[in-house]
């Protein structure tokens, strides 16, 4: 059993790393699809937008379907329309059809593989479960690393339509092949979801508690997505993005140091979270990147601080997908886990449409980053201060008054 639950955690973190190059490799074709189609900033982020929101609004369909379908074919599915919705870019002529294949295929088969991988996991490691939800959101966060200076290098050599086409190929390959090694845990095929304890997702969302979480989250979401979606014009606008750093390019270098801190904060947090609380490891991962931001944006025009501070700041970002799944079982329970965590999940949604077009026309109205960089520092103070303040009695309060659901 023990030697079985981490072969599907390695699996689990494959198929995760294969489907993450969409979201955290959009800014390096930003500046070549803004000339392409000739649209602006704001009207090409809506792709990024399109893929979050479609990501999230439906984890909660994903969530039900979980309960009827055998995860592996399910994942499987997500990946193949994932790896589609990079081959169908490939081809697009419009912004339109960008908006179809890059945002909407790919927002969809992100989300199922997304969703279907963390609750699976989480079934493997119920005693750990903020380890665990933070080594399956640790894939999607350092996938792309390994994909961000081949395709840098490919879209210079080949432009961005073969590009764009290879690695959805490849993304689907071996995201397929991981995927055939995934099966659920033993104890879970002989329980049935009825006769386990927690409360129904119709339960929970009439709980303020609930809110209160996915409007935190949210708030969260907000600030790295926008950093997320718009790292390539903040180099630029700061004049690094052709500087080198031992013979690297410091965009590049800068977005693979980021998904090493964006995978590592994960687990990392996750499990300083199962031993010293959720809420005291909120807050001082959430602090942490507000004051990264603010050395961030003091210091941008150093490439070498540039680069360091950027991936802090995803230190102190990425531990929201571990903490918050974390933190809605342990108060709500497994019963309804999968669809509880797809209503949650959605509030990442929200954090792009505010981090991508919205950050995007602030930029171009303001003509600075410093308005959007101070609401991403206030919005990650705010959720700091929320955590201790508001989350942790509000949960302690829940727990104890709540009858339990079983």
């Amino acid at each position: 059993m023990q030697d079985a639950k981490w072969r599907q955690l390695v699996a689990g973190l494959i198929c995760m790393a294969a489907i993450s190059s969409p979201q955290y490799v959009w800014t390096l074709f930003t500046p070549t699809l803004k000339g392409e189609f000739g649209v602006s900033a704001a009207a090409l982020q809506v792709t990024f937008s399109l893929l979050i929101v479609l990501q999230t609004v439906f984890s909660p369909i994903q969530g039900w379907i979980a309960h009827h379908l055998h995860p592996r074919t399910l994942i499987m599915i997500g990946i193949g329309l994932t790896g589609l919705s990079w081959v169908s870019a490939a081809s697009a002529s419009s912004l339109t059809q960008l908006y179809l294949f890059y945002g909407g295929l790919g927002g969809i088969g992100t989300g199922i593989v997304y969703v279907g991988v963390v609750a699976l996991l989480m079934q493997w490691f119920p005693q750990n479960r903020g380890m665990a939800a933070g080594a399956a959101a640790a894939g999607y966060g350092m996938g792309a690393m390994v994909t961000t200076f081949p395709i840098s290098h490919f879209l210079a050599l080949w432009g961005w339509r073969p590009t764009l086409s290879m690695f959805g190929i490849l993304m689907a390959a071996v995201g397929l092949g991981a995927a055939c090694f995934l099966k659920t845990p033993a104890r879970h095929q002989e329980q049935t979801n009825c006769n386990q304890p927690g409360y129904l997702t119709p339960f929970v969302l009439r709980t303020p508690l609930f809110w209160l979480m996915f409007f935190m989250m949210a708030t969260m979401a907000t600030s790295g997505l926008m950093v997320t979606s718009q790292l390539a014009q903040i180099a630029h606008d700061f004049g690094v993005s052709h500087l080198t750093i031992l013979g690297l390019s410091a965009l590049p270098l800068a977005m693979t140091l980021d998904r090493i801190a964006n995978g590592l904060t994960r687990p990392l947090f996750g499990w300083i979270s199962d031993r010293y609380g959720r809420e005291q490891t909120m807050a001082f991962a959430f602090a942490l990147e507000a004051i990264a931001l603010l050395c961030w944006l003091g210091m941008a025009h150093h490439p070498v601080a540039f680069v360091l501070l950027s991936g802090l700041v995803f230190l102190g970002w990425g531990e929201i997908f571990s903490l918050f799944p974390a933190t809605l079982t342990d108060t709500f329970g497994v019963r309804d886990a999968s669809r509880n965590y797809g209503m949650l999940y959605m509030a990442q949604g929200v954090g792009a449409i505010f981090g991508g077009p919205l950050a995007a026309w602030l930029h171009q109205a303001s003509t600075s980053w410093y308005p959007v960089f101070a609401c991403a520092i206030g919005g990650d103070i705010l959720t700091a201060f929320l955590a201790l303040a508001v989350l942790r009695p509000m949960r302690r309060h829940f727990l104890q008054n709540t009858p339990p659901s079983v």
